[in-house]
């Protein structure tokens, strides 16, 4: 199960959705309020990181990190420990804002209106559906999708005091 947690109430709301989601075998993953809704209003002193979210779950739970590798995935996992009466489970924090993990990113994003992104935070796309529907054949559409993942950038810049939000909210990019 993947949450955005509200800047408000995501403190005392994480342990209660923790628990739900061990109780029934869920695998829950929190993921920080990144800079990509309609209204622009992301404001990174208000949304809760990553650490807030463990030091929230630290009084209740027992984390350990697991020790599988992470790999290119975007979660960073913990081992969890909820006591007698919870079962034991796997936890994850995607801290996309606070501990960026850019340099393992091997993901692109296709669109619903078939734009490929290089980097869900980039303001540049390639136009997949105009090959599709122009009748390009497969060497071709592969050609653009690697060319947009060879133009990956090395970060998504959110830190940077230049950043510009995508125009695109996360909605319209798919996710």
């Amino acid at each position: 199960m993947n949450a955005v947690l509200d800047p408000t109430t995501g403190r005392e709301d994480v342990v209660d959705l923790l628990r739900f989601c061990l109780e029934r075998g869920y695998q829950l993953r929190v993921i920080e309020q990144m800079p990509l809704d309609a209204g622009h209003s992301w404001r990174r002193n208000i949304a809760l990181s990553a650490d807030d979210v463990l030091a929230a779950l630290r009084p209740h739970f027992r984390l350990r990190p697991d020790p599988a590798p992470r790999g290119s995935a975007p979660a960073e996992l913990w081992l969890v420990d909820a006591g007698p009466n919870t079962p034991r489970g796997r936890f994850g924090v995607i801290a996309s804002v606070s501990h960026a993990f850019c340099s393992t990113c091997d993901r692109t994003r296709l669109t619903a209106d078939g734009q490929i992104r290089s980097c869900l935070f980039s303001t540049e796309e390639t136009d997949l559906r105009r090959l599709l529907r122009g009748g390009a054949d497969d060497d071709a559409i592969e050609a653009a999708w690697r060319a947009a993942m060879w133009s990956k950038p090395a970060g998504h810049g959110i830190n940077a005091p230049d950043f510009i939000q995508p125009d695109r909210p996360m909605s319209a990019i798919g996710g």
